[in-house]
């Protein structure tokens, strides 16, 4: 069995319980795009593509780190989270634009209440958040949810 086929079955075996899995569906996304936009709000260097899309060096360095994680489990499911990752540095993008200086404070609500919900799953679960085992399981959570996508669209990632 491969390794990324390893991490999903072992991430699964606590994410069963349908509540847990909707809660999964909309959280999971939305921590990932909230830790990018707290990222983007960091003062430091911006790199611009176009007109409509600036990635700052910070979020850019952890984006190629996760990346490289992603890599290493499937080139495939790597390139459809890049592109997840890019469409979500445009929105966090437009939101940084729309809302200006205050806009760590929306990624932080995101951020605390969707956890709240995730461990919230995990009680209605019964089974504790995977990266409490292993810290590895927070980058294979939205890639879990990816290779459902690639199912459903019946790619072999």
């Amino acid at each position: 069995m491969r390794k990324i086929d390893q991490l999903f079955a072992e991430y699964g075996e606590s994410h069963q319980h349908p509540l847990n899995k909707v809660i999964h569906w909309v959280c999971v996304p939305l921590i990932f795009i909230s830790i990018l936009g707290l990222l983007s709000c960091v003062p430091a260097p911006h790199v611009c593509l176009l007109r409509f899309f600036c990635l700052s060096i910070l979020s850019l360095a952890v984006v190629t780190a996760v990346f490289v994680f992603y890599v290493r489990l499937s080139v495939l499911l790597s390139a459809a989270m890049l592109l997840f990752v890019l469409v979500s540095e445009w929105l966090i993008y437009r939101l940084n634009v729309a809302v200006g200086t205050s806009v760590w404070m929306v990624y932080s609500g995101v951020f605390l209440v969707s956890w709240i919900f995730q461990f919230y799953g995990h009680r209605v679960e019964g089974k504790k958040p995977s990266f409490l085992k292993d810290v590895q399981f927070l980058l294979v959570g939205p890639a879990w949810l990816m290779h459902f996508v690639f199912k459903k669209l019946g790619i072999r990632y």
